[in-house]
């Protein structure tokens, strides 16, 4: 039976070697139907001055991104020469390809603008612990170009407490924490916006907002249209097909209370299986799929042998 280090190392041997260079967001050609997986798993060599923090926004990838994909890397010091992993391959969300898909459990969104030909990918900051992002179904209500920023009485009051006060409006700029550009959501008090700090994106740093690099809020920005669907999703585990094969992507689920169990993560994706007929016939192999849900690397991963080569039934939890 495979080995998931095995998979992975398949799927990197096909990858781009390739140096650091200037930002760019990602843009793929939307597949067919029937394929779910955009993208390639990339690695590069690092330079002394590397950090992940510099390399994701360089290539448009998260903080946690990068750590998942590289686990017993150090983020701040990978050391000149090593390999490193950029986790730019992605199995497309569940559900209608349309508008913009938030899965906060990726801190990633999908842009499919209209005409369905391609696909853009955008890391994201999120809501932190006690004021998470909503998982909801909105649309875009509005575009600010160089935003002021009235803050609530509830964050005034919070930065308050901790000894750094905040006026009743901050104005644009550089000091300003929407950045460049806001998109108002139709659930009230929500945003998509820039930033003035580089450091938190792909992470749960906001007040529930969702938090983008300044260029890609731009890019963003000059593409979608008042009205764009924007629809909030918290799926840890993602299915698609790729070629005739079943991958499985698995971030660490979000959570305000504690960490699921192990038990608890297999079982959820388990039962995802199950339930999901476009899945009743396939041959999985269950021992790597264990092994993905317990990475939780980002990395999409092939779950699915030929008939011969693995059993059908599901082994008790």
């Amino acid at each position: 039976m495979l080995s998931r280090a095995f998979a992975v190392s398949r799927c990197l041997s096909l990858s781009t070697l390739f140096a650091v260079g200037s930002a760019a967001a990602m843009e793929w050609p939307l597949p067919p139907p029937g394929e779910d997986i955009v993208g390639q798993v990339q690695v590069l060599k690092a330079k002394y001055e590397d950090t992940f923090a510099d390399l994701g926004v360089a290539n448009d990838l998260g903080y946690l991104e990068m750590v998942a994909a590289n686990p017993g890397v150090d983020a701040w010091l990978p050391g000149e020469g090593n390999e490193i992993i950029l986790p730019t391959r992605f199995i497309l969300p569940p559900g209608p390809r349309e508008g913009i898909v938030i899965n906060l459990a990726e801190y990633r969104m999908y842009y499919y603008p209209k005409g369905g030909k391609v696909v853009h990918t955008f890391p994201l900051g999120i809501g932190r612990e006690g004021w998470s992002s909503p998982v909801t179904n909105a649309r875009i209500t509005g575009k600010t170009p160089n935003p002021s920023w009235s803050p609530p009485q509830s964050i005034r009051e919070e930065h308050a407490a901790d000894g750094d006060p905040l006026p009743s409006v901050v104005p644009p700029g550089p000091d300003n924490p929407l950045g460049p550009y806001k998109m108002s959501l139709s659930t009230p008090g929500y945003l998509i916006h820039g930033s003035n700090k580089k450091f938190g994106i792909g992470m749960r740093v906001s007040h529930g907002c969702f938090r983008m690099l300044n260029h890609n809020v731009l890019k963003l920005a000059g593409m979608v249209a008042v009205g764009t669907p924007v629809r909030i999703i918290n799926e840890p585990y993602k299915f698609g097909r790729s070629g005739g094969k079943v991958y499985l992507e698995a971030h660490a689920p979000l959570s305000d209370t504690g960490d699921a169990s192990v038990v608890d993560k297999h079982t959820a994706v388990i039962n995802a299986l199950l339930k999901n007929d476009e899945f009743a016939n396939l041959h999985l192999d269950w021992e790597m799929l264990r092994e993905v849900v317990a990475a939780e690397d980002g990395l999409p991963v092939e779950i699915a042998q030929p008939e011969q080569a693995v059993a059908t039934t599901a082994p008790a939890i």
